[in-house]
Parts: C-alpha cells; structure tokens; sequence
C-alpha cells in the first residue's frame, strides 16, 4: 500500500518518513548486534584469555550484558528523538487521529 501525497503539499513529510524509517534501521541494527555476537558461539567457545580466573567464554558473555544494555539505550534515545515531534503534535490537536 502507498501513501499519496497531495502535490501541493511539498516534501516535508516526505522528508520526515524518511528519516524517521533511517532512525528505526539504526536502532535496529543496535538491537541486532548482541544477537549475532552471542549466536556465533564458535568465536567465543575457547579458555583463554583468562579475565579475574574466569574462562573467555563465560566473561566474553557477561562483557556483552553490558554492551546489551548500553545500545538499547542508545536506540531508546534515537527512536524517542524521532518520536518526540509527533508526540508533542498529538498532544497539542488533542491526541491521535
């Protein structure tokens, strides 16, 4: 399904949903990345190097917790920077339509 746009109206909202469809691949991608870092075992099912006596295995899991929960923070960030314009519209016309 697409979207006409009227030709009088110029590419403001054109220009709008595409960035915004930009924002979200972004996010995204952040989102994925843990993913296929944990989901390629092979890469980290060995021993060494060893971190405070625990095996790679178990620290190189435990390290991307943390990565994990920084960028989903950072794509929070990103989409609530696309959403917050449009939040603030519907607020101000009395909510979605």
């Amino acid at each position: 399904m697409s979207v006409q746009v009227p030709s009088g109206s110029g590419n403001g909202a054109e220009a709008a949903a595409k960035g915004k469809g930009a924002a979200y691949a972004v996010a995204g991608v952040l989102l994925a990345a843990p993913f296929v870092a944990l989901l390629w075992v092979s890469s980290y099912a060995k021993e060494t190097p060893r971190f405070l006596g625990f095996p790679f295995f178990y620290w190189y899991q435990f390290l991307w917790v943390v990565i994990s929960a920084a960028l989903t923070l950072v794509a929070y960030v990103i989409v609530r920077k696309v959403e917050r314009p449009r939040d603030r519209l519907e607020a101000r016309d009395g909510g979605p339509r």
